[in-house]
């Protein structure tokens, strides 16, 4: 009976190996020498571990695949520090409503308030959706922080117009809007730019302090 139930075991694990199920061989003993837990109730915790390390794997390919910088969820996103952000607002937006009406989302602020985490965190939000492949969701982060060179604004405008009522856009910038014809050579573009981000378009204003120098400031 001894030599059965090892070799039953063996089997399963080597079934488990080629399944590539990991985190149930990982804690598959835990579970077999619990006998307070049903067997319906250990299969149950065991595929938890295995879902939800399958979820975080493929959360972070996805970023990789849409370069974001950084993975920055909305839990990690400190909304004490800047009070002038609606939280409710951001975690409704969170739930990718605007996707399905092919609304666009801009951050307006300083550089440090946090434009970047949160365009990042509902990006991750999308990311986690099964056609994310069909780049239904676009972030340009940190639009005019560098020089934009003749002749970008009229492909920026392609993109933009291409995307304009039938996919969804995310822009973070600290350019206020009266001076994006700054930014851009050609003023009609530029105009054409904003007027199609702005149409059906969800603006946060976030005012306050750079998050990344609140530790520096502390200390002084």
């Amino acid at each position: 009976m001894i030599v059965k139930e090892t070799s039953n075991y063996l089997r399963l694990k080597e079934n488990l190996e080629y399944l590539k199920l990991k985190q149930f061989i990982l804690h598959l003993d835990e579970f077999l020498s619990d006998r307070n837990r049903s067997l319906v109730e250990a299969l149950l915790k065991l595929t938890d571990y295995e879902v939800d390390t399958k979820r975080i794997n493929a959360a972070n390919q996805m970023v990789k695949t849409a370069a974001f910088p950084a993975l920055k969820d909305i839990t990690s996103f400190d909304f004490s520090f800047q009070p002038s952000i609606d939280e409710r607002q951001i975690k409704d937006l969170c739930q990718l409503g605007f996707l399905e009406n092919n609304e666009n989302i801009v951050f307006l602020g300083s550089s440090g308030v946090g434009k970047t985490h949160l365009s990042i965190s509902i990006g991750i939000e999308a990311a986690r959706l099964k056609h994310y492949a069909s780049y239904r969701l676009l972030i340009i982060d940190e639009l005019g922080y560098l020089p934009i060179s003749e002749g970008d604004e009229r492909l920026l405008f392609q993109l933009i117009d291409r995307r304009y009522e039938k996919k969804s856009t995310i822009v973070s910038t600290n350019i206020n809007f009266s001076d994006w014809e700054s930014i851009f050579y050609d003023v009609r573009i530029a105009n054409a730019i904003l007027d199609r981000i702005l149409h059906r378009c969800s603006i946060i204003q976030i005012l306050g302090e750079s998050y990344r120098l609140k530790d520096i400031v502390k200390s002084e």
